[in-house]
């Protein structure tokens, strides 16, 4: 591929990102055909807010954009870093499945863990539904929890950083 085709991909990602803060999109996947035998699948998606305060979040979304190249003619995209991942913070937990997240066992029910509470290896911190079947997420070790990082009843991917122990 070309340094001429490899810049307007990465400005067409870059448009694409735009696009999904302009309309409040997660994701856009798309598959791009160069030729009959040169071709690569495209996902830009954007992290959910995770912070506490949606209005701070809101205000500077995270686009993250990822190319998988199929045919060896077409070159991969770098994807930005995000330097401020929660996910690389010391004592993250983050969740081992796509679902939903949920804070209390039921609607009423106080949450399982609120900020500033210790918390030993094993309780359970949160519980996320992934096909009508409830996961409780565990304490991986014992601390205090210092930050909360999902809403209740949001959508979390594998990875979502979700509560950080300390």
């Amino acid at each position: 591929m070309s340094n001429k085709s490899q810049q307007e991909d990465q400005a067409f990602i870059k448009a694409l990102s735009e696009m999904l803060c302009e309309h409040d999109l997660a994701e856009i996947r798309l598959k791009r055909k160069y030729s009959d035998d040169s071709w690569m699948n495209l996902r830009v998606t954007r992290k959910a807010p995770v912070s506490a305060a949606p209005a701070a979040a809101a205000a500077a979304p995270a686009p993250v954009a990822a190319a998988a190249p199929v045919a060896a003619a077409a070159a991969p995209v770098a994807a930005e870093a995000v330097s401020d991942d929660p996910a690389n913070l010391p004592g993250a937990v983050t969740s081992p499945m796509v679902g939903t997240a949920y804070l209390a066992p039921e609607p009423d029910a106080p949450n399982f863990v609120n900020v500033g509470d210790s918390v030993k290896e094993g309780q359970t911190l949160l519980i996320v539904e992934a096909m009508k079947t409830m996961n409780q997420i565990p304490a991986p070790k014992s601390g205090v929890v210092k930050r909360i990082l999902v809403d209740d009843g949001a959508a979390v991917e594998f990875g979502t950083p979700l509560v950080v122990v300390e």
